[in-house]
């Protein structure tokens, strides 16, 4: 499906999808990966008493006293849904980049009133010290002018 190894699988979700007429929900796993939306598998297959003709390429199912037969998408089909997945594909990469990129922003906004705060209490600290400082100062100056 992927080039990146070993895939794990750690949610689930219900889909619920429709192919023309047929509309019905599966159970799926959670992958990532750039094949397709949905791949139906042999659990699927097995539940639906699905049958596949393996010349025509063609699967053929009763669901609620109807008779389907799901058909794969011409060649012309198969690229339009290729650029649309792409096209989708580089919109959610776009749309993360720009969450990334707020992220980093209030975080470096959060950094600098850190670094502003952490400068105003140096200032109050050094500030009570020089004035301990002058207060001592001059409390020897009056001490030396007394003598």
């Amino acid at each position: 499906m992927n080039e990146c190894g070993v895939v794990m699988v750690n949610r689930q979700v219900m889909i619920y999808f429709s192919i023309g007429k047929y509309k019905d929900e599966v159970l799926c796993d959670v992958v990532p990966m750039h094949a397709t939306h949905l791949l139906l598998g042999r659990p699927w297959q097995f539940d639906r008493k699905a049958k596949h003709d393996g010349f025509k390429n063609r699967y053929s199912l009763e669901k609620d006293g109807r008779i389907y037969t799901l058909a794969p998408l011409s060649p012309k089909q198969v690229y339009e849904d290729q650029i649309q997945l792409k096209k989708g594909y580089e919109e959610e990469q776009h749309v993360s980049a720009k969450v990334d990129e707020q992220k980093d922003s209030a975080k470096m906004e959060k950094q600098a009133e850190q670094h502003g705060e952490d400068m105003r209490k140096r200032e109050k600290k050094v500030s009570h010290e020089l004035k301990t400082k002058g207060n001592k100062v001059s409390a020897l100056r009056t001490l030396k002018e007394k003598k």
